[in-house]
């Protein structure tokens, strides 16, 4: 898993615990199972939004549901609790979360010079260092392995910046 990778689930996983009633159904399913209509009623909330607070439980690994007749019943996953502690309190995770935040921030000031509010490339800059940073960011529209009509090609560039040529390579450049 590559540090971007591991930053983001952890993002999810802190969101996922980052309120109050999230908090209390975890408290809830680590006794035992419960149904959304049951979770609902113990907490005071109403289904829809109880709902809402086990998908993001689930989406973080820490809750699955199982089918029960029409219903699900859901549970703790404890395993993800156990393991996310284990690879924060590894001694060498904590200070590689740290790992890009000079990229990130080179990546950011170019972004901000470079682009306008809404992310269409407002100049080139001279230094290929700079350059890489637009060209990744415009190479997110592709998807891998995917062959492009020289139209479509131009329609996806010109999302960025009218000079659609700019884009092709250039003799000895980049």
């Amino acid at each position: 898993m590559t540090d971007a990778e591991f930053n983001e689930k952890l993002l999810t996983f802190f969101k996922a615990l980052a309120d109050e009633q999230r908090l209390k159904i975890v408290g809830l399913l680590a006794q035992r199972e419960y149904g959304v209509e049951e979770l609902a009623e113990t907490l005071g909330l109403g289904v829809s939004t109880t709902s809402h607070h086990l998908a993001r439980l689930s989406k973080a690994g820490l809750v699955s549901a199982r089918a029960e007749g029409h219903y699900f019943r859901y549970r703790l996953q404890t395993e993800t609790l156990k393991e996310m502690s284990a690879q924060l309190t590894h001694e060498e995770m904590l200070p590689q979360l740290s790992n890009s935040v000079g990229d990130d921030l080179f990546e950011r000031k170019v972004m901000t010079a470079f682009t306008d509010s809404e992310g269409r490339i407002k100049a080139f800059p001279e230094k290929e260092k700079k350059l890489l940073v637009l060209l990744n960011y415009v190479l997110q529209a592709f998807e891998p392995g995917k062959r492009y009509s020289e139209r479509e090609l131009n329609e996806i560039l010109k999302r960025y910046n009218a000079d659609t040529a700019f884009f092709a390579p250039q003799p000895g450049g980049v």
